[in-house]
């Protein structure tokens, strides 16, 4: 029973390793373009704010932390690395 479990395992392993390496590649680029674009909604968010636009200001700069490396990005690449964790163990179930 070990045994066909095992071998029913081997495609999944073939699956998540191929998606987390393409959404690894993919994670990669748009964090590039992401935070350059939450580059300039930062200095964006900070003019408005000296133009005296306050609640516009909050929510430009929120904006811009939400795009940054650290806000949707980070989420991605913690999402990423539980299905690499699952993979190694279902590689270790395999090879166990």
């Amino acid at each position: 029973m070990r045994l066909i479990l095992k071998i029913l395992a081997v495609p999944i392993v073939v699956v998540l390793t191929l998606l987390v390496w393409i959404c690894s590649g993919l994670l990669y680029c748009s964090a590039f373009i992401l935070g350059l674009a939450g580059t300039i909604l930062g200095i964006l968010g900070v003019l408005v704010l000296i133009t005296g636009a306050i609640t516009n200001g909050i929510i430009v700069l929120v904006m811009a932390f939400l795009i940054s490396p650290y806000g949707i990005p980070i989420a991605a690449a913690w999402l990423i690395g539980k299905l690499q964790d699952a993979n190694y163990a279902l590689r270790d179930f395999i090879t166990g």
